[in-house]
């Protein structure tokens, strides 16, 4: 009877040893607001199943609660890895009321719009600590990098060992500048992209099957 129980546990711990390979890894769309992360976000789940993540703005912080699309299944060249895309409010040190009002937002829906982007990248930030598994950092190629990197998140993604893709998104614009992102992070690989126009799509994806797969 012991040796059929010890049999049976060994069976089970295989079985879940496999399940836990195959399950889906939640890769975590982090960055400053309008740094395209939803665009990015959309891209991936349109070119792979199809269907979008959630609404694209120009207005910061259109994205205050993390939105996940699940089970998107990414193959190239014959690697497969099967993610979860978590598009994550933007991440900042500081959100200001005053921000929206430069969009002809009301006083009172500005100061709820902060108050939810506020509580958001405290949400994004529990998500990278608790529920992240790797961690595609997306940063407008047009601004300087330092002053889009918030230290807090780099700390974060530091201490938990995370894999991490720098992504310089906005080729498409003609004051982008991939050199200033390289230079920035020069321990990680920084990817150009335009998540807007698809430019260099191909290459996000073969390295998300390396890095993540």
């Amino acid at each position: 009877m012991g040796l059929i129980t010890e049999i049976r546990d060994s069976i089970s711990r295989a079985a879940s040893s496999l399940f836990s390979a195959e399950d889906p890894k939640r890769i975590g769309i982090y960055g400053p607001p309008n740094a395209g992360k939803t665009t990015l976000a959309n891209r991936i789940a349109r070119d792979w199943t199809g269907d979008a993540v959630g609404p694209e703005s120009h207005i910061p912080h259109e994205t205050r609660r993390a939105r996940r699309k699940e089970n998107v299944e990414i193959e190239r060249d014959g690697k497969s890895v099967t993610i979860d895309v978590v598009d994550t409010p933007g991440v900042t040190t500081k959100v200001d009321y005053t921000e929206f009002l430069e969009h002809d937002m009301e006083k009172e829906d500005a100061v709820r719009r902060s108050r939810e982007a506020t509580e958001g990248v405290a949400e994004a930030m529990h998500w990278l600590r608790e529920d992240v598994d790797g961690v595609l950092y997306v940063l407008d190629s047009t601004e300087d990098p330092f002053t889009q990197v918030n230290t807090m998140l780099v700390g974060i993604i530091e201490s938990q060992d995370l894999p991490v893709l720098i992504l310089a998104n906005k080729t498409d614009l003609p004051e982008s500048n991939i050199r200033r992102i390289e230079n920035a992070f020069p321990q990680h690989e920084t990817i150009p992209l335009s998540a807007l126009e698809g430019d260099n799509m191909d290459e996000v994806y073969d390295k998300i099957a390396d890095y993540f797969g």
